[in-house]
C-alpha cells in the first residue's frame, strides 16, 4: 500500500517533504434565496485567505540545478515502497482547499512539479506519488492505489472534486482510475500523456540501442527530452525584463551545465530498470486505450508540439474526440519534459479554463482566485503595445470634492459599485483592471455579456488572450444576481450600464451614454449598503477613427438586414437599437483619462428599496455625474502636453520607460 507516513531518506527529500495538513474553513450558506439585507453567502477570509497579487513561486522558483541535485539524492538513497509525499516549498494551501493528486511520469521520482509546487501548493492540498527505481508494483496495483486515496477522499468530502495531475505515464495512471471510477468527481489534468507510446519512435530507437547498456539508452532519451530552445527563450526574456544580458547568459549556462553535470544519476540506476520502465509504460497505455470509452470525468489536456519523445499533438486531437468533457492547451515551442520547462504555468491555465472549483459544479463568484503576481506580468506583457498607444492617466476624488491624480479617493473597503461609460469595444477595461491591482491591490469584478465568456475547447500558449484576462480578473456575465452575489461578498463591482450598445457605438457617437431607463442597480447598491462611484473614461477618439455611422450602414444595400442579423448572432436582449462593428483605422496615438467621481454612499438608503421616485432620483443623480465627468475630462485634457505619443517617448526616454509621466493637473 502507498503510504503517507514512511519518509524519503535523504537531505533533499527532507527538505520536500512535509505532514499533510487539512483544512476544514467553509462556506455559509443561507436557505432564503433573497433576503433583504442578508448576504446570500459570504466568504469567511479574503478569497480563502489569498490576497490578490499572490506569489505563486512562479518568479522565484530555482534553478534546475537544484532540481538535479535532490534528483541524484533521491537516486542513491532511495529504497522502501510506493509512497505519497507533500513538498514542503509549496506552502500551506488556503481554506477548504481541493486535493491534488501528481502522478508522475515514468521515472516515478514525483519530482516532476518541482517549479510548480508552490503555485499548485497554493490553491490545492498536494500530494505527489514516489515510486522508487528499485520498486517493481505492476501498473494494476499503482491504478488500486492511487484508487484508494481517491474512494476515501471521495467517501469524506463527495461533492469536493479531486484532481489528477498525470504527467506522461502518469497520465495513463489518470485516465485509468477515472474510467474504473466514472461516479466520482474527477478532474483529470493530462500532460503529454503516453497513450500514444505505441505510435512513438522512442520504442524503435530504443530497440535498436538494446545493444548498449541501460544507461547509454537513458542518456539519449535524456538528450532528445532536454529542449534548449526553451533555455534559450527564458534568457531573451529575462533581457527583455531588464536583466543584465551577462546574467541572463550565465543563466542559460548554468542550466545547461546542471544537465550535464548531473548525468552521472545514470550510473546509479540499476541495471532491469529500463526495460522494466518499458515494460510498464506499454502495459499502462494499452491499459488506459482500452477504457477510454468509461472515461466521464473532465480533461485538461497539456499538449507540447515539438514533443521529440512522443507524439503528443496527433495524440491530443485523438484523444479530444474521444473524451466528452474534454479540453485542450497547445504549447508549441515545447519538448515533452513540459512541467520542467519555462513560461508553462499550470495553476493560471487551469484557473483560465474554469476548472478551480470546490463542490460539483463551477461557479464564477465562490470559486474564484485571484491574480497573482505572475498573472498581472503576463497579462502586462501581452497588453504592453495598450499601455504604450495610450499611457493611461487616473484620477478620483476625495470626500472633500478634490480631484487628484491616482485612486486614493476611491474607498479601500468593499463593497463598492463602479458605474461609468464604455469606450469602443471595452478598449478602456485592461488598463482600468490592472491599475486597481497595481495601485490599491483590489480586483475589479467586472459584469459583462454572456458571449464573452465562450466554452473554448482548444487554446495556444502564446500568452493570455481577453477571455483569459477576463477569468482572471473575475469577471462574471451579465445577471443581477451575479450582482448580487458580489456585493454580498463585499466586493469591487464594475458596471456598464450602456453595456453592448456603448461599447459597439458608431461614429459621431463617441462619449455619449445609451444607459436604460431600468433603476434596479441603485437598489441592490442599497441593499447591501455599499457605495457607488461613478466614473468617466474618453480618449478613443485619440486612437481609432470609426468608418461609418449607423445611418451609412442602413443605406447601405443590404445593410438592415446584416444588422440584425449581427444583433441576433450576439444573442443580444431588449435590443431597441441594432448594434453592427463599423469598422475603424488606428491613429497616431493620444492618450485615455479616467476620472472617478465622488463616492455615493447608500448606508441609510432605505427610501431607494422602497420608494420608486428616490430610486429615480439617486440613477440620474450618478448618470450625471458620469456625463459631467466625461465633460470635464474632454476639457481638460487639452491641457496635457504629454497627450500625443511623440512627447512622452522624449519623457520616458529621459527619465527611464517605467517612470510616470505627467498628465494635466485637475
Amino acid at each position: 500500500m502507498a503510504t503517507l507516513s514512511r519518509p524519503l531518506h535523504t537531505k533533499a527529500a527532507a527538505a520536500i517533504c512535509r505532514p499533510r495538513q487539512r483544512w476544514h474553513g467553509s462556506l455559509e450558506r443561507t436557505t432564503s434565496s433573497y433576503p433583504v439585507k442578508k448576504h446570500a453567502w459570504r466568504l469567511q477570509a479574503s478569497y480563502r485567505g489569498l490576497e490578490a497579487l499572490y506569489d505563486d513561486g512562479y518568479q522565484t522558483v530555482k534553478n534546475l540545478d537544484y532540481y538535479y541535485e535532490s534528483l541524484a539524492e533521491l537516486v542513491e538513497h532511495d529504497s522502501g515502497p510506493v509512497r505519497w509525499f507533500c513538498p514542503v516549498d509549496a506552502g500551506s494551501p488556503i481554506k477548504d482547499a481541493p486535493l491534488m493528486l501528481y502522478l508522475p511520469g515514468v521515472d516515478g521520482m514525483g519530482m516532476g512539479l518541482f517549479m510548480h509546487h508552490k503555485a499548485l501548493g497554493r490553491i490545492f492540498e498536494l500530494r505527489c506519488m514516489h515510486v522508487p527505481l528499485h520498486d517493481r508494483t505492476p501498473f494494476e496495483d499503482l491504478v488500486t492505489m492511487v484508487e484508494d486515496v481517491v474512494r476515501k477522499e471521495n467517501t469524506t468530502s463527495p461533492s469536493k472534486p479531486i484532481y489528477l495531475l498525470g504527467n506522461s505515464f502518469g497520465g495513463c495512471l489518470a485516465l485509468a482510475v477515472a474510467a474504473r471510477n466514472p461516479h466520482i468527481n474527477l478532474v483529470l489534468v493530462l500532460v503529454n500523456p503516453a497513450t500514444s507510446y505505441e505510435k512513438s519512435g522512442i520504442q524503435q530507437l530504443l530497440s535498436l540501442l538494446s545493444l548498449f547498456s541501460d544507461q547509454a539508452c537513458m542518456a539519449v532519451t535524456a538528450l532528445l527530452n532536454y529542449n534548449i530552445d526553451n533555455e534559450v527563450d527564458m534568457a531573451v526574456d529575462s533581457m527583455v525584463n531588464g536583466k543584465h544580458p551577462l546574467a541572463a547568459l550565465n543563466r542559460l549556462t548554468n542550466n545547461m551545465t546542471s544537465f550535464l553535470k548531473h548525468s552521472n544519476i545514470l550510473d546509479k540506476i540499476p541495471e532491469d530498470t529500463l526495460k522494466w520502465k518499458m515494460k510498464q509504460i506499454k502495459r499502462a497505455a494499452s491499459y488506459a486505450n482500452y477504457r477510454l470509452q468509461s472515461v466521464q470525468a473532465e480533461v485538461l489536456l497539456l499538449v507540447s508540439c515539438a514533443d521529440r519523445l512522443l507524439p503528443s499533438k496527433e495524440e491530443g486531437d485523438r484523444l479530444q474526440k474521444l473524451l466528452p468533457k474534454c479540453k485542450i492547451y497547445f504549447f508549441e515551442k515545447h519538448g515533452h519534459s513540459l512541467l520542467l520547462e519555462y513560461g508553462v504555468h499550470v495553476a493560471s491555465i487551469i484557473k483560465c479554463t474554469d476548472l478551480y472549483r470546490h463542490s460539483r459544479r463551477y461557479h464564477r463568484v465562490l470559486d474564484y482566485i485571484p491574480p497573482s503576481a505572475t498573472e498581472l506580468k503576463e497579462v502586462d506583457k501581452a497588453t504592453c503595445d495598450l499601455r504604450f498607444r495610450t499611457c493611461p492617466a487616473m484620477y478620483s476624488t476625495l470626500e472633500d470634492g478634490t480631484v487628484v491624480r491616482g485612486l486614493a479617493g476611491v474607498p479601500q473597503d468593499g463593497p463598492v459599485l463602479l458605474v461609468g461609460n464604455h469606450m469602443l469595444l471595452g478598449i478602456e477595461l485592461i488598463s482600468l483592471a490592472a491599475e486597481f491591482l497595481r495601485l490599491k491591490r483590489v480586483v475589479v469584478r467586472g459584469i459583462a455579456h454572456p458571449l464573452l465568456f465562450p466554452n473554448k475547447n482548444r487554446a495556444w500558449s502564446e500568452g493570455h488572450d481577453f477571455f483569459d484576462f477576463l477569468n482572471l480578473w473575475g469577471g462574471v456575465p451579465m445577471m443581477y444576481k451575479s450582482i448580487y452575489d458580489l456585493l454580498g461578498a463585499g466586493e469591487f463591482v464594475l458596471l456598464y450600464p450602456g453595456g453592448h450598445r456603448e461599447a459597439l457605438h458608431c461614429k459621431g457617437e463617441e462619449h455619449r451614454l445609451f444607459w436604460p431607463t431600468q433603476t434596479e442597480f441603485v437598489r441592490l447598491a442599497a441593499q447591501f449598503n455599499a457605495t457607488i462611484v461613478p466614473f468617466g473614461v474618453v480618449g478613443e477618439d485619440d486612437l481609432l477613427q470609426l468608418l461609418c455611422t449607423f445611418e451609412d450602414i442602413r443605406n447601405a444595400p443590404f445593410g438592415k438586414e446584416m444588422m440584425q442579423a449581427y444583433s441576433d448572432h450576439l444573442k443580444l436582449r431588449d435590443v431597441d437599437h441594432e448594434v453592427f462593428f463599423p469598422g475603424l483605422f488606428l491613429k497616431m496615438p493620444g492618450r485615455f483619462y479616467y476620472q472617478f467621481g465622488k463616492p455615493i454612499p447608500t448606508r441609510g438608503r432605505q427610501d431607494v428599496l422602497t420608494d420608486k421616485q428616490a430610486a429615480q432620483d439617486l440613477y440620474m443623480h450618478v448618470k450625471s455625474e458620469v456625463e459631467r465627468i466625461i465633460s470635464y475630462l474632454l476639457e481638460k485634457r487639452v491641457e496635457d502636453k504629454y497627450r500625443s505619443l511623440i512627447p512622452r517617448m522624449l519623457y520616458q526616454a529621459a527619465r527611464g520607460p517605467t517612470c510616470e509621466v505627467p498628465a494635466f493637473d485637475p
